[in-house]
């Protein structure tokens, strides 16, 4: 090779998609599940790199507040010693919760991608949209829908073996 030439530069790197990162959530979820804590999963990721990860566990830590959220932005926050967290994507398997979105607005987190819809408490316009109210000083993206299919069955099939087994602890008695 002559001084002139540049070298080959090497081929790129594939660029990891979203549904990559909501698989790490659904890991998450996964563990949950395997626990007895509703399975809801999310990872945090700067970079394309997850530096948070959480699930669900309000009945283990017997604390309301331990969703899966909450858990990835503090594991998040602790590995950047830092509350804020501006240039972070946030996966998490569900529509965040009210208490979660003003986490998630709180830390600054630019932009949420979440699988399945919550009917009964999202908080992304599902029951009220706080990413969209125009008065807050912190905006964040939103994308919802991602692998929806799969989170939604992890919980489906979840709740559904929870009745199961309660429909036959009653018929015991």
């Amino acid at each position: 090779m002559s001084a002139h030439e540049r070298p080959a530069l090497p081929a790129a790197l594939p660029v990891l998609s979203d549904e990559f990162f909501m698989r790490e959530a659904l890991y998450q979820a996964e563990a949950a599940g395997c626990l007895g804590e509703v399975p809801v999963g999310a990872v945090v990721v700067l970079d394309r790199v997850v530096i948070g990860r959480g699930f669900n566990s309000p009945i283990g830590d017997s604390d309301p507040s331990a969703h899966a959220e909450i858990a990835a932005l503090r594991d998040a926050a602790r590995r950047l010693e830092n509350y804020r967290l501006p240039d972070c994507e946030l996966f998490v398997t569900l529509e965040p919760c009210a208490m979660c979105a003003g986490a998630i607005l709180h830390a600054r987190i630019a932009r949420v991608v979440y699988g399945a819809r919550d009917p009964k408490t999202g908080a992304h316009g599902s029951i009220l949209d706080l990413f969209a109210e125009a008065r807050l000083n912190h905006h964040t993206e939103v994308t919802g829908g991602v692998l929806a299919e799969r989170c939604g069955r992890l919980l489906s099939d979840f709740f559904a073996e929870r009745r199961k087994r309660s429909a036959q602890e009653d018929a015991a008695c």
